[in-house]
């Protein structure tokens, strides 16, 4: 299956959620959030196409990666493709995290025309950031996150209550994590 990726696979990124990581820089946002991180990733016709298999061949091959972010651009302007890759990391033991400019009631909304490939995915997601980057709640001491309206949500405590649950491990921020030493 077709994908369009912004780049390669960045291996090795302890930046994009826990461990080492592989990340998929999917190509195209209609967010458009100020003081984006990646707005090279806007563009719907920017990037290149690749199969995922190449993707998935890719991430097999390297033996010291503890999960998989998606991330972009706008991973679910493309959920069938990205489902795809996510199943396969599942497939492989490992962890998937999710950045996403939609809120999670956004994607399991049943009005929202890819619904049902949304949940497909998001069967493959262990951890969901949610929510447009807003640039005037920025904080830099936040964990895995750019803004403070985005959360950090258990994917599968949520879909099974049908409600968002917090993954609290990753609220704190770090300056928190400092203050003890300061002390």
């Amino acid at each position: 299956m077709d994908i369009r990726i912004a780049s390669d696979v960045t291996f090795d990124s302890i930046v994009d959620g826990p461990g080492l990581r592989a990340v998929v820089w999917t190509q195209g946002c209609k967010h458009n959030c100020i003081g984006c991180h990646n707005p090279q990733t806007h563009s719907t016709m920017g990037g290149k196409v690749v199969d995922t298999s190449e993707i998935i061949d890719k991430i097999k091959s390297k033996k010291l990666q503890s999960g998989v972010t998606l991330s972009g651009g706008e991973p679910f302007l493309q959920p069938e493709a990205v489902g795809e890759i996510a199943s396969a990391v599942k497939e492989m033991g490992m962890n998937v995290w999710s950045f996403t400019g939609f809120t999670f009631e956004q994607l399991i909304d049943k009005k929202n025309k890819n619904y049902f490939s949304n949940i497909r995915l998001l069967n493959n997601i262990d951890v969901l950031v949610d929510g447009k980057f807003e640039f005037d709640k920025k904080d830099i001491s936040l964990k895995f996150r750019g803004s403070s309206n985005q959360r950090i949500i258990d994917v599968k405590k949520s879909l099974k209550l049908g409600r968002v649950v917090i993954r609290e491990k990753y609220t704190e921020n770090y300056i928190d994590n400092f203050l003890p030493m300061a002390k």
